[in-house]
């Protein structure tokens, strides 16, 4: 079905159409310094297609939560767990409700996060819930950044892998990214680079200004044209929009957001006395604030100064102080058992297979200092071989010469997500067990998708690692060619018994 929607007006007075079907299958990039109208533009965007196709808005200020008054949009607020948001996003999936997802009050590693989980819940749905569904997400650069920043490497992995996703392998999935930004040369290139449909506003910097240029297909001097942009207008190129470079006016939209430009107000009228009673005198509401006051510190001489440096120690501090670490009484293989014993523990919450490494670990640590557990744990990359291994049922301990042991050598060539899944399998048919159902797999895996879990199972029969077949009554049987084993038959369809 053919829909057009009206963006604005071109610079003849004509309407300027957009090609709804056509940008669901190419993608949107929309650019523009604060204040270019961008907001204004997905807005328009949002409220023209509303009655069309599904929408999920990724909303770093909560700024498009007023659509939930006027065209139904569920505002999710992002003050869950990545679970619940991961779990949200599928379910929205599945219903065809349109969401909008509010990061407001988030610091940025919280959001980068709680944005991966909700695209990721968004990606993984099940194939029978491939709607086509608009993904808006404001402010791009935040989620996909060009370079790291304040926030941790593993929260800037998730969320640009989430966002790589979004616009390269979307569009099967019936997902459209429209993705605004700032600063083109903030946002990473390979997520900039999916897009086939640009609306390019006011920038200032000759090197945005220059890039814009160039996914326009214009000239270094025409780039200067985008200097002197008014606030809300844009140019416009792509199979939805325009097949040469096209001028355009953004149109008005109904909603309007929650956050206004700043507007001169007339200062009050004060005489001088009566203002410096205002901030010098308490009100009668205001809470005491103690703090104390500010003490600077007395010069000390220069050689007293040098004679500490050389000592590495500030004199004044004293020598260091001994902790002497009381010891539990364990030795290496008993503490290794308790390490083991505390991983199944942890494993035996159902969310745990949809928590990160990292989270487990740092439980993990804290189930050490309760049981008074002394001795150097283990790192974060050993503890996620011990737990691919807890997670198979297999034990760390076991000897050189044992299956398992080859089966762990196998499985330390593979990328330490895959680690898991191979290990489940191997087990299995080490120990002649039914052949894991999907739902085992990916939970093995960290995710809740089916579709994904039987991908994964491909990936390794591609890798040569496992062989797998259908036996005459439909079950499913792995072998693992390196072990000389092979599972029984097991339904692929088996609810996972773990998680239940």
């Amino acid at each position: 079905m053919k829909v057009g929607i009206e963006m604005g007006q071109q610079a003849s007075g004509s309407p300027a159409m957009l090609d709804l079907e056509e940008l669901l299958a190419t993608r949107l990039l929309v650019q523009g310094n604060s204040g270019s109208g961008k907001s204004h533009l997905l807005r328009r965007l949002l409220e023209q297609s509303a009655p069309h196709v599904q929408q999920a808005v990724i909303d770093p200020e909560g700024d498009f939560v007023t659509l939930a008054d006027r065209y139904g949009h569920v505002v999710v607020e992002a003050t869950r767990s990545e679970d619940d948001l991961t779990r949200i996003a599928a379910r929205a999936r599945q219903h065809r409700v349109s969401v909008v997802l509010s990061l407001e009050g988030l610091d940025a590693e919280a959001q980068m996060r709680c944005a991966a989980a909700f695209l990721g819940g968004l990606f993984d749905a099940d194939r029978d819930f491939w709607y086509p569904m608009l993904v808006v997400v404001d402010e791009a650069q935040l989620f996909a950044p060009a370079a790291a920043g304040d926030v941790s490497d593993e929260a800037r992995k998730l969320t640009l892998g989430a966002m790589a996703n979004l616009m390269s392998r979307g569009r099967k999935r019936g997902l459209a990214g429209v993705i605004a930004t700032q600063r083109l040369a903030k946002l990473a290139k390979n997520v900039a680079a999916e897009a086939s449909n640009f609306l390019m506003g006011r920038t200032f910097l000759d090197i945005d200004m220059q890039r814009a240029a160039d996914l326009l297909g214009m000239d270094r001097r025409q780039a200067e044209m985008f200097r002197d942009l008014p606030r809300g207008h844009f140019v416009a190129l792509g199979p939805a929009l325009s097949r040469m470079p096209l001028p355009l006016r953004i149109g008005a939209v109904v909603t309007s957001s929650r956050s206004t430009s700043p507007i001169l107000v007339p200062l009050p009228d004060q005489p001088p006395v009566d203002a410096a009673d205002l901030i010098f005198t308490p009100g009668a509401d205001e809470p005491p604030v103690f703090r104390p006051a500010p003490r600077a510190p007395l010069p000390s001489p220069t050689a007293d100064i040098m004679l500490e440096l050389a000592r590495g120690r500030p004199a004044s501090l004293g020598p260091p102080p001994t902790v002497e670490e009381p010891d539990d009484g364990l030795s290496d293989e008993e503490r290794k058992a308790a390490w083991q014993e505390i991983m199944a523990a942890i494993l035996a919450d159902p969310d745990a297979a949809y928590r990160t490494v990292a989270v487990l670990y740092q439980d993990f640590l804290v189930r050490c200092r309760i049981r008074r557990l002394t001795g150097a744990p283990p790192d974060l990359p050993a503890f996620r071989r011990l737990l691919a291994m807890v997670r198979a049922g297999i034990d760390p301990r076991s000897g050189d010469d044992s299956a398992s042991a080859r089966a762990i050598e196998m499985a330390a060539k593979l990328s330490e997500d895959l680690q898991g899944i191979f290990l489940l399998v191997a087990q299995a048919a080490i120990a002649g067990r039914p052949c894991p159902g999907d739902a085992a797999i990916a939970r093995a895996y960290g995710t809740q998708s089916l579709g994904r879990a039987r991908r994964l199972i491909t990936y390794l029969e591609e890798c040569g690692l496992i062989v797998a077949r259908t036996d005459f009554r439909g079950q499913r049987v792995i072998a693992v060619p390196d072990l000389g084993a092979e599972t029984a038959p097991g339904d692929a369809n088996a609810p996972d018994a773990a998680a239940g």
